[in-house]
């Protein structure tokens, strides 16, 4: 699944009663618990839409500008090591980019679409097409920290960091008012990804799983 079940709860509770809207990483049921690189992190993952949106032809990186509403915080210090660093910048992207489709309320937005391929782009197509259908944006502030970065030498990668939401909120776009919510166990989420390098040197992710309330992520 892809980012910020918190506050894809938030949404749930914005819409009619009719309308639910799947948490992510709400699972605490998964035997691969034990085996986590992070205590607290298991989740279940979302099945794949039977079709998967394709990465748009293009060489360079997209650029991502979004709205001053919305601000981040990356304590994401450089390793040292290239490939490390590489994944790190990219995964930064790849978190503003679903913001940004977001924001364009467009499912199929092309810049993160560069980030993500397979499993993790079917799930963030509907994870976003979520926030479409209820006419709901984000605003506020996030900050991501405790990144832990493998690389293996057959052009892989994996990726685990946490979240804090406690100042990040949806935004119901009829009224342009943000459903501002408690800070909560809930507001800590920690996220797994899986990546790979593709032909144009980019790390694109291919499967992501989280857990809101995660022991590891909260202060």
């Amino acid at each position: 699944m892809t980012r910020r079940p918190t506050l894809l709860a938030a949404l749930t509770l914005t819409a009619a009663a009719a309308l639910t809207l799947s948490a992510c990483g709400s699972d605490d049921s998964s035997k691969s618990k034990d085996s986590d690189k992070i205590a607290g992190a298991d989740t279940g993952e979302q099945a794949t839409p039977s079709t998967t949106p394709k990465e748009p032809d293009t060489t360079g990186r997209p650029k991502i500008e979004l709205p001053s509403d919305l601000s981040y915080t990356f304590d994401w210090p450089k390793t040292g090591d290239k490939d490390k660093d590489a994944v790190l910048a990219d995964s930064e992207q790849s978190i503003k980019a679903v913001d940004l489709a977001i924001v364009n309320q467009n499912a199929l937005d092309k810049p993160y679409l560069y980030y993500y391929e397979g499993e993790a782009a079917a799930s963030t197509q509907k994870f976003i097409q979520n926030y479409v259908d209820h006419k709901a944006a984000i605003t506020g502030a996030y900050r991501f920290y405790a990144p832990q970065v493998a690389v293996d030498k057959d052009g892989s990668a994996s990726l685990s960091y946490c979240e804090d939401q406690g100042k990040a909120y949806v935004k119901d776009l009829k009224t342009d008012k943000a459903r501002k919510t408690e800070v909560t166990a809930k507001s800590y989420v920690i996220y797994h990804t899986s990546l790979k390098k593709n032909d144009k040197g980019v790390w694109v992710i291919q499967k992501m799983v989280s857990q809101s309330g995660s022991p590891k992520c909260r202060p």
